[in-house]
């Protein structure tokens, strides 16, 4: 079973005025690993301790800095054995000149680096386990067995702890549970004007009368772009007209690889959509992005840990749609399990174009007032089972837990 750590009872300033928290991540460009590096440097420099972010860097620098931590320049994103090796020792230098208490990795690669620096200096080992980590290899086993070696293993999920405990039995006395979290002053309906939707929609090329279907995820082959390709398709087939002149697919989303836009570009023109199917590329307002949306989609093909988008979108009020696999079933409250009155979205299997197809047609048909409804109980569970309060205040729990140790 995995562990609800109470807070010790000394005061939490006691515990953490003064001590060092070190995070590792690969970069901090974008991604839900990333947000939360950024979001718990803030709750543990409000918490009167510091918080050191080791990363190659990226454009969340100046936020990380900007929320009280502190980013030192790490090549932390390298896989190379060597390389790593000699990571290990610089990591371990830093951990003593900066007096770490507690190394938290976030990503496989680093967290190997920070396995190694912990037991030469002595540091409390933290590590999230953000991933589902697919591989069946002996060698890709152990190379994801390190992310289940921290002194505490947060999962971010109940749907991640069952695989942690599954795949890593010994791990199973360690795990914690702590979901991830969504800023709810940030994204919030009443914090966005109307403004920022409308430039952000005239950025895209979409005009006020047309209905955004969005598809917010770093390009990727599991992130389910192809279904979405195909679903738009079938709606397409369904009311030509009214497709092309009503409605518009927004992807958004970091760039990894030139030759997966490419043949993302070849489906688009194969299926015929290339009129209303767009790839825009990375956006920095997120929340007017879920705000312009009609819909939001996550079609991922593969189980994901969490569902950051799921989160963000329901904070927002926005019809979303998901996958019924990984930890989404935990997120979004949709039939059979949930009562379509109490239903907070729409969940279809994966790879599925057709169902994807049938809840986008069924969210754009909601009536104002079902659609109203479904907003508030959509905030409501973000705001009591998803909130950044809750994620920060468990995680320093853990932090105290292992100081007090």
């Amino acid at each position: 079973m995995s562990q609800t750590l109470a807070p010790p009872a000394v005061a939490p300033d006691q515990l953490l005025a003064g001590r060092t928290v070190l995070q590792i991540v690969p970069d901090l460009q974008s991604g839900g690993a990333e947000r939360a590096t950024i979001d718990m440097a803030e709750a543990i420099a409000q918490a009167g301790g510091r918080c050191l972010v080791a990363s190659r860097g990226g454009r969340m620098v100046s936020e990380l800095q900007s929320k009280g931590g502190v980013w030192l320049p790490f090549p932390a994103a390298t896989k190379n054995p060597f390389a790593m090796a000699l990571n290990s020792v610089r990591l371990a230098r830093l951990i003593r000149d900066e007096g770490v208490d507690i190394v938290h990795a976030r990503s496989r690669a680093p967290a190997w680096v920070a396995y190694y620096a912990t037991r030469q200096t002595g540091a409390k080992f933290v590590t999230t386990y953000h991933s589902a980590y697919y591989g069946a290899s002996p060698i890709k086993l152990r190379y994801n067995a390190v992310m289940a070696s921290g002194d505490v293993v947060i999962a971010i999920s109940e749907f991640a702890a069952e695989r942690i405990r599954r795949l890593h039995p010994d791990a199973a006395a360690r795990v914690v549970v702590i979901p991830r979290g969504a800023d709810l002053r940030f994204f919030s309906p009443a914090s966005v004007s109307p403004g920022r939707v409308e430039r952000l929609r005239e950025h895209w090329g979409v005009a006020a009368h047309e209905r955004l279907v969005l598809l917010p995820a770093r390009l990727a082959a599991r992130k389910g772009h192809a279904v979405a390709i195909e679903a738009a398709k079938r709606l397409a087939a369904e009311g030509a007209q009214d497709m092309q002149r009503d409605m518009r697919f927004i992807f958004v989303g970091d760039l990894h690889s030139d030759s997966f836009r490419r043949a993302l570009e070849a489906q688009i023109a194969r299926a015929g959509v290339d009129a209303f199917v767009r790839i825009v590329g990375h956006c920095d307002d997120m929340p007017a992005a879920y705000l312009a949306a009609a819909v939001i989609v996550a079609p991922s093909t593969e189980p994901e840990a969490f569902g950051r988008v799921a989160i963000e979108a329901q904070a927002m009020g926005a019809p979303v749609v998901v996958s019924d696999i990984g930890a989404s079933p935990e997120i979004v409250r949709a039939p059979p399990q949930t009562p379509p009155q109490q239903a907070t979205g729409w969940r279809v299997p994966p790879g599925d174009a057709v169902a994807l197809a049938a809840a986008i047609r069924a969210a754009l048909a909601m009536p104002a007032s079902a659609r109203d409804e479904m907003m508030l109980r959509a905030r409501d569970n973000v705001q009591a089972r998803f909130s950044i309060e809750q994620m920060q205040h468990a995680t320093l729990n853990v932090y105290r837990r292992l100081i007090a140790q």
